[in-house]
Protein backbone atom coordinates (compact mmCIF):
# COMPACT_ATOMS: atom_id res chain seq x y z
CA UNK A 1 0.00 0.00 0.00
CA UNK A 2 1.56 3.36 -0.78
CA UNK A 3 0.73 6.55 0.86
CA UNK A 4 0.59 10.19 -0.48
CA UNK A 5 -1.02 13.39 -0.51
CA UNK A 6 -3.48 14.67 -2.06
CA UNK A 7 -2.50 17.72 -4.25
CA UNK A 8 -5.67 18.16 -6.58
CA UNK A 9 -9.09 16.87 -7.03
CA UNK A 10 -11.10 17.07 -10.61
CA UNK A 11 -13.82 15.34 -12.21
CA UNK A 12 -13.76 12.69 -9.79
CA UNK A 13 -9.89 12.25 -9.96
CA UNK A 14 -7.93 12.59 -7.05
CA UNK A 15 -4.22 13.12 -7.85
CA UNK A 16 -2.00 12.04 -5.47
CA UNK A 17 1.59 12.81 -5.00
CA UNK A 18 3.91 10.02 -3.33
CA UNK A 19 7.76 9.90 -3.12
CA UNK A 20 7.26 7.64 -6.67
CA UNK A 21 5.40 10.50 -8.56
CA UNK A 22 1.89 11.69 -9.16
CA UNK A 23 -0.93 8.83 -9.37
CA UNK A 24 -4.72 9.81 -10.61
CA UNK A 25 -6.71 8.01 -8.30
CA UNK A 26 -10.58 6.87 -7.73
CA UNK A 27 -11.64 6.69 -4.36
CA UNK A 28 -13.54 3.20 -3.05
CA UNK A 29 -17.50 3.10 -2.92
CA UNK A 30 -17.07 2.07 0.37
CA UNK A 31 -16.49 6.12 0.85
CA UNK A 32 -19.55 7.33 -0.45
CA UNK A 33 -21.28 4.97 2.28
CA UNK A 34 -19.92 6.40 4.77
CA UNK A 35 -19.96 9.79 3.91
CA UNK A 36 -16.19 10.45 3.36
CA UNK A 37 -15.03 13.05 1.03
CA UNK A 38 -11.46 13.06 0.23
CA UNK A 39 -9.79 16.37 0.27
CA UNK A 40 -6.83 18.49 -1.31
CA UNK A 41 -4.35 18.45 1.22
CA UNK A 42 -5.26 14.40 2.62
CA UNK A 43 -2.84 11.92 3.71
CA UNK A 44 -4.40 8.72 2.07
CA UNK A 45 -3.64 5.36 1.56
CA UNK A 46 -3.70 4.28 -2.16
CA UNK A 47 -3.35 1.23 -3.74
CA UNK A 48 -1.40 1.52 -6.77
CA UNK A 49 -2.88 -0.05 -10.47
CA UNK A 50 -0.76 1.11 -13.09
CA UNK A 51 1.84 3.57 -14.05
CA UNK A 52 0.46 6.48 -13.02
CA UNK A 53 -3.68 5.61 -11.47
CA UNK A 54 -4.76 4.06 -8.75
CA UNK A 55 -7.70 3.72 -5.82
CA UNK A 56 -7.72 5.22 -2.31
CA UNK A 57 -8.29 2.95 0.11
CA UNK A 58 -8.24 5.15 3.27
CA UNK A 59 -8.03 8.66 4.47
CA UNK A 60 -5.43 9.54 7.43
CA UNK A 61 -7.12 11.90 10.50
CA UNK A 62 -6.90 15.64 9.46
CA UNK A 63 -5.65 18.25 11.88
CA UNK A 64 -8.29 20.58 10.67
CA UNK A 65 -10.38 21.41 7.09
CA UNK A 66 -11.99 23.79 5.99
CA UNK A 67 -15.35 23.42 3.63
CA UNK A 68 -15.29 26.41 1.18
CA UNK A 69 -12.44 26.30 -0.23
CA UNK A 70 -12.50 22.25 0.43
CA UNK A 71 -8.91 21.63 2.21
CA UNK A 72 -7.32 19.76 5.05
CA UNK A 73 -4.60 19.65 6.69
CA UNK A 74 -3.44 23.65 6.39
CA UNK A 75 -0.84 24.84 8.82
CA UNK A 76 -1.80 28.60 8.08
CA UNK A 77 -3.85 31.22 5.58
CA UNK A 78 -2.85 34.00 4.26
CA UNK A 79 -4.90 36.84 4.56
CA UNK A 80 -4.25 39.11 1.47
CA UNK A 81 -5.62 43.11 2.10
CA UNK A 82 -4.89 46.08 -0.50
CA UNK A 83 -3.86 49.29 1.17
CA UNK A 84 -5.81 50.77 -1.27
CA UNK A 85 -8.39 50.20 -4.44
CA UNK A 86 -10.01 48.23 -2.42
CA UNK A 87 -9.66 50.43 0.84
CA UNK A 88 -8.28 48.59 3.82
CA UNK A 89 -10.82 47.00 5.42
CA UNK A 90 -10.79 45.69 9.19
CA UNK A 91 -14.08 44.05 9.45
CA UNK A 92 -13.41 42.06 6.50
CA UNK A 93 -9.87 41.40 8.21
CA UNK A 94 -11.47 40.24 11.23
CA UNK A 95 -14.25 38.06 10.25
CA UNK A 96 -11.65 36.22 8.43
CA UNK A 97 -9.30 36.01 11.58
CA UNK A 98 -12.68 34.63 13.17
CA UNK A 99 -13.20 31.81 10.79
CA UNK A 100 -9.20 31.06 10.85
CA UNK A 101 -8.97 31.23 14.68
CA UNK A 102 -12.68 28.73 14.74
CA UNK A 103 -10.55 26.34 12.77
CA UNK A 104 -6.93 25.95 14.66
CA UNK A 105 -5.37 27.48 11.77
CA UNK A 106 -2.70 30.09 12.06
CA UNK A 107 -3.48 33.47 10.17
CA UNK A 108 -0.83 35.67 8.48
CA UNK A 109 -1.78 39.06 7.39
CA UNK A 110 -0.08 40.52 3.89
CA UNK A 111 -1.07 44.02 3.06
CA UNK A 112 -0.54 44.75 -0.69
CA UNK A 113 -0.22 47.75 -2.91
CA UNK A 114 1.79 49.94 -0.59
CA UNK A 115 3.19 51.52 -3.25
CA UNK A 116 -0.46 52.86 -4.85
CA UNK A 117 -1.19 54.40 -1.24
CA UNK A 118 -0.87 58.02 -0.25
CA UNK A 119 0.36 59.23 2.90
CA UNK A 120 -2.63 59.17 4.84
CA UNK A 121 -3.15 55.62 3.62
CA UNK A 122 -0.13 54.66 4.68
CA UNK A 123 -0.05 56.23 7.60
CA UNK A 124 -3.84 53.99 8.32
CA UNK A 125 -2.61 50.57 7.35
CA UNK A 126 0.70 51.24 9.76
CA UNK A 127 -1.45 52.04 12.84
CA UNK A 128 -3.52 48.91 12.23
CA UNK A 129 -0.70 46.68 11.25
CA UNK A 130 0.75 47.79 15.33
CA UNK A 131 -2.74 47.12 16.41
CA UNK A 132 -2.68 43.69 15.22
CA UNK A 133 0.76 42.94 15.74
CA UNK A 134 0.58 44.00 19.43
CA UNK A 135 -1.96 40.90 19.34
CA UNK A 136 0.40 38.60 18.21
CA UNK A 137 -0.76 38.66 14.36
CA UNK A 138 2.57 39.03 11.52
CA UNK A 139 1.62 41.64 9.51
CA UNK A 140 3.78 42.29 6.42
CA UNK A 141 3.13 45.82 4.48
CA UNK A 142 3.92 44.19 0.32
CA UNK A 143 5.04 46.63 -2.40
CA UNK A 144 5.29 45.86 -6.07
CA UNK A 145 8.11 48.28 -6.60
CA UNK A 146 10.24 46.55 -3.61
CA UNK A 147 10.79 43.19 -4.82
CA UNK A 148 12.83 42.63 -1.84
CA UNK A 149 10.10 43.39 0.91
CA UNK A 150 8.61 40.54 -0.53
CA UNK A 151 10.79 38.01 -0.68
CA UNK A 152 11.23 38.26 2.98
CA UNK A 153 7.93 36.83 3.52
CA UNK A 154 8.93 33.63 1.60
CA UNK A 155 10.30 31.93 4.78
CA UNK A 156 7.06 31.69 5.82
CA UNK A 157 6.19 29.11 3.14
CA UNK A 158 8.95 26.75 4.07
CA UNK A 159 7.63 23.14 4.83
CA UNK A 160 3.98 24.59 4.91
CA UNK A 161 1.08 24.11 3.48
CA UNK A 162 -0.42 28.02 2.59
CA UNK A 163 -4.11 29.14 1.65
CA UNK A 164 -4.48 32.57 0.39
CA UNK A 165 -7.65 34.81 1.23
CA UNK A 166 -8.83 38.15 1.07
CA UNK A 167 -11.74 39.52 -1.24
CA UNK A 168 -11.38 40.28 -4.91
CA UNK A 169 -9.32 43.08 -6.33
CA UNK A 170 -6.47 42.85 -3.24
CA UNK A 171 -3.92 40.97 -5.57
CA UNK A 172 -3.85 37.46 -4.76
CA UNK A 173 -2.72 36.40 -7.69
CA UNK A 174 -0.57 38.77 -8.29
CA UNK A 175 1.38 38.43 -5.02
CA UNK A 176 1.62 34.47 -5.45
CA UNK A 177 2.87 35.32 -9.35
CA UNK A 178 5.09 37.62 -7.55
CA UNK A 179 6.41 35.19 -5.01
CA UNK A 180 7.15 32.60 -8.18
CA UNK A 181 7.14 34.17 -11.60
CA UNK A 182 7.30 30.67 -12.68
CA UNK A 183 3.80 29.51 -10.98
CA UNK A 184 1.81 29.99 -13.91
CA UNK A 185 4.48 28.72 -16.54
CA UNK A 186 4.58 25.29 -14.40
CA UNK A 187 0.63 25.59 -13.98
CA UNK A 188 0.30 25.53 -17.69
CA UNK A 189 3.44 22.23 -17.62
CA UNK A 190 1.42 20.53 -15.02
CA UNK A 191 -2.28 20.52 -16.97
CA UNK A 192 -0.28 18.22 -19.35
CA UNK A 193 0.47 15.55 -17.66
CA UNK A 194 -2.57 16.22 -14.58
CA UNK A 195 -4.90 17.17 -17.41
CA UNK A 196 -5.69 20.57 -16.13
CA UNK A 197 -6.70 23.38 -18.68
CA UNK A 198 -5.51 27.17 -18.60
CA UNK A 199 -4.86 28.67 -15.39
CA UNK A 200 -8.38 29.12 -13.40
CA UNK A 201 -9.28 28.81 -9.57
CA UNK A 202 -12.40 26.96 -9.91
CA UNK A 203 -10.58 24.19 -7.98
CA UNK A 204 -8.27 23.50 -5.09
CA UNK A 205 -4.95 22.74 -6.11
CA UNK A 206 -1.50 22.63 -4.10
CA UNK A 207 1.53 23.98 -5.89
CA UNK A 208 5.12 24.05 -4.54
CA UNK A 209 6.60 27.72 -3.26
CA UNK A 210 8.98 28.75 -1.36
CA UNK A 211 10.10 25.06 -0.40
CA UNK A 212 6.44 24.80 0.81
CA UNK A 213 2.62 24.11 -0.81
CA UNK A 214 0.00 26.65 -1.43
CA UNK A 215 -3.34 26.35 -2.19
CA UNK A 216 -4.59 27.63 -5.42
CA UNK A 217 -8.08 28.00 -4.52
CA UNK A 218 -11.36 29.71 -5.63
CA UNK A 219 -11.10 31.70 -2.56
CA UNK A 220 -13.60 31.89 0.91
CA UNK A 221 -17.00 31.63 -0.56
CA UNK A 222 -18.79 32.08 2.26
CA UNK A 223 -17.65 34.00 5.41
CA UNK A 224 -20.57 33.21 7.75
CA UNK A 225 -20.06 32.34 11.37
CA UNK A 226 -22.37 29.44 10.99
CA UNK A 227 -20.51 26.88 12.85
CA UNK A 228 -19.83 29.17 15.61
CA UNK A 229 -21.95 29.92 19.19
CA UNK A 230 -22.10 33.18 21.20
CA UNK A 231 -19.75 31.34 24.27
CA UNK A 232 -17.33 29.99 21.10
CA UNK A 233 -16.77 33.33 19.46
CA UNK A 234 -14.48 34.97 22.13
CA UNK A 235 -11.81 32.31 21.56
CA UNK A 236 -11.14 33.58 18.17
CA UNK A 237 -9.87 36.65 19.86
CA UNK A 238 -6.76 35.99 20.67
CA UNK A 239 -6.49 39.49 23.44
CA UNK A 240 -10.39 38.68 24.50
CA UNK A 241 -9.15 35.09 25.04
CA UNK A 242 -6.55 35.89 27.09
CA UNK A 243 -8.97 38.21 29.24
CA UNK A 244 -11.55 35.78 30.24
CA UNK A 245 -10.63 33.41 32.87
CA UNK A 246 -10.95 36.36 34.61
CA UNK A 247 -14.69 37.65 34.33
CA UNK A 248 -16.57 37.13 37.22
CA UNK A 249 -19.37 34.60 35.48
CA UNK A 250 -18.95 31.57 33.53
CA UNK A 251 -20.10 31.84 30.42
CA UNK A 252 -20.00 35.65 30.02
CA UNK A 253 -20.77 36.86 26.68
CA UNK A 254 -18.77 40.44 27.46
CA UNK A 255 -21.60 42.45 26.26
CA UNK A 256 -24.08 43.74 29.22
CA UNK A 257 -22.82 41.24 31.79
CA UNK A 258 -21.66 42.84 34.94
CA UNK A 259 -17.65 42.39 36.12
CA UNK A 260 -16.17 41.35 33.19
CA UNK A 261 -12.67 41.21 32.82
CA UNK A 262 -12.74 41.84 28.87
CA UNK A 263 -14.96 45.13 29.15
CA UNK A 264 -12.51 46.23 32.06
CA UNK A 265 -9.42 45.47 29.49
CA UNK A 266 -10.65 47.95 26.71
CA UNK A 267 -11.96 50.97 28.95
CA UNK A 268 -7.99 50.41 30.22
CA UNK A 269 -6.50 50.15 26.67
CA UNK A 270 -5.65 46.78 26.88
CA UNK A 271 -7.95 45.67 23.95
CA UNK A 272 -8.58 47.75 20.87
CA UNK A 273 -11.79 49.62 21.41
CA UNK A 274 -12.28 49.18 17.16
CA UNK A 275 -11.44 44.86 17.83
CA UNK A 276 -13.95 45.38 20.45
CA UNK A 277 -16.76 46.83 18.54
CA UNK A 278 -16.16 43.86 15.71
CA UNK A 279 -16.50 41.48 18.27
CA UNK A 280 -20.30 42.64 19.37
CA UNK A 281 -21.23 42.87 15.81
CA UNK A 282 -20.50 39.22 15.18
CA UNK A 283 -22.17 38.54 18.53
CA UNK A 284 -25.07 40.06 17.35
CA UNK A 285 -24.30 38.64 13.84
CA UNK A 286 -24.41 34.95 15.70
CA UNK A 287 -27.31 35.64 18.33
CA UNK A 288 -29.79 36.60 15.56
CA UNK A 289 -28.74 33.37 13.35
CA UNK A 290 -31.95 30.74 12.23
CA UNK A 291 -31.57 27.85 15.20
CA UNK A 292 -30.78 25.12 12.98
CA UNK A 293 -32.96 21.60 13.77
Amino acid sequence: MAVGRIIKALSGFYYVQSNEGVYACRGRGVFRNKKITPLVGDYVEFEVRNEDEGYIMKVKDRSNELIRPPIANIDQVCIVNAATSPDFHPLLLDRFLVLIESKHIQPLIFITKMDLATQEEIERVKEYQAAYQSIGYEVKLLSSEEPQRNSDVMPYFKDKVSVFAGQSGVGKSSLLNMLDPNLFLETAEISKSLGRGKHTTRHVELLPIGEGLVADTPGFSVLEFSDLEPEDLGVCFPEIRRHMPDCKFRGCLHDKEPKCAVKTAVNNGLIAEFRYQHYLRFLEEIKMRKPRY
